[in-house]
């Protein structure tokens, strides 16, 4: 198992890339389409106004949030990615194969990118894989940081470099696209872009969320599994855990829940690449009432520790050795 996961991942970074494998499975299909519909309907309708740059089985297109840079404001960029149905492409964490989109930025001196904030995925299931990830369309926010001495300039011209992988249930295909953005640079306040907010506000929605800071999580290492407890005031009924990192948990193993009065029991298999103890259990918990919130908990045996309030996607970074995002 652990070879062959390794040799899907070297053909498809070497470009070889057909791949028989992975169809969209929904765990609970009410579920996940009450959660994706909202947003994708807005992308996907406003993509078909909007000329992106092709890639394999769909299109790619820089976009911003407002209509100019401030000095000393941030900005928020986008990667709006429109696919053909029944294809996809990946999460920070793709799951047991595949690739997240990966991007070069060329930027004017004084603008600096942030960390991408990556929607809830989707769990993408065939019968010994399990990966993470997006169909139809997706919006990929990235924060662009004006340094407080940016002068007034001509426009400037924003690049972006992005190698992707996208997927079907049959094949996957490598590609890449160069992208492009020009945007004045003025010292009054930002304007909202309206061709654009709506797209970003939908965005932000579908972004998980701080867990609160009154809830309380533990993590009992129990030898082949990660035993992740809850105790948030209420019970709950249906739970999914998105690992941030990889090879952690077995992805395509069945999380088994078991509701309790004040919250969840949920088992996570260990995955067996994990051939080293791991201190903490960074992720995303989706929940059926449609929200989604990251946690980072300390790994006990046994112990009761505190859920990290203050948790937020951009330490991915950290998870994805020679990431670019």
């Amino acid at each position: 198992m652990v070879g062959a996961r390794h040799q899907i991942r070297k053909n498809l970074l070497s470009g070889l890339g057909i791949e028989t494998k992975m169809r969209w499975c929904n765990p609970s299909s009410e579920f996940y389409r009450a959660f994706t519909c909202g947003a994708t309907l807005l992308l996907c309708a406003a993509s078909a106004q909007a000329e992106g740059t092709p890639i394999p089985h769909g299109t790619l297109e820089l976009i911003a949030r407002n209509q100019w840079i401030v000095a000393g404001h941030t900005l928020d960029l986008g990667l709006r990615f429109q696919l053909e149905k029944g294809w996809h492409i990946y999460w920070v964490n793709p799951g047991d194969s595949g690739e997240p989109p990966r991007v070069e930025w060329q930027l004017p001196t004084g603008l600096t990118i942030g960390a991408m904030e990556w929607p809830t995925p989707r769990r993408l299931e065939r019968s010994s894989f399990v990966d993470y990830g997006y169909e139809d369309a997706v919006l990929l926010i990235v924060p662009l940081h004006a340094a407080a001495s940016l002068a007034v300039q001509p426009p400037a011209q924003l690049g972006a470099q992005v190698r992707l992988l996208v997927c079907s249930d049959e094949m996957c295909i490598p590609g890449k696209a160069q992208l492009s953005l020009t945007l004045s640079v003025k010292s009054q306040s930002p304007a909202p872009n309206a061709q654009t907010i709506d797209l970003f506000t939908a965005t932000r929605k579908s972004l998980p969320r701080p867990a609160p800071g009154n809830w309380r999580f533990t993590v009992a290492d129990a030898n082949d599994s990660f035993v992740l407890s809850s105790n948030l005031g209420r019970r709950i009924t249906q739970a999914i855990f998105f690992p941030l990192a990889e090879s952690q948990i077995e992805d395509a193993a069945p999380q088994k829940l078991l509701p309790v009065a004040t919250g969840f029991r949920l088992t996570l298999r260990k995955s067996d690449q994990l051939l080293k103890p791991i201190q903490r259990l960074k992720g995303v918990l989706l929940f059926s009432d449609d929200q989604s919130y990251l946690i980072d908990v300390l790994i006990s045996k046994p112990g009761i520790v505190k859920s990290g309030s203050s948790i937020g996607i951009r330490p991915v970074q950290s998870l994805k050795e020679g990431s670019q995002i």
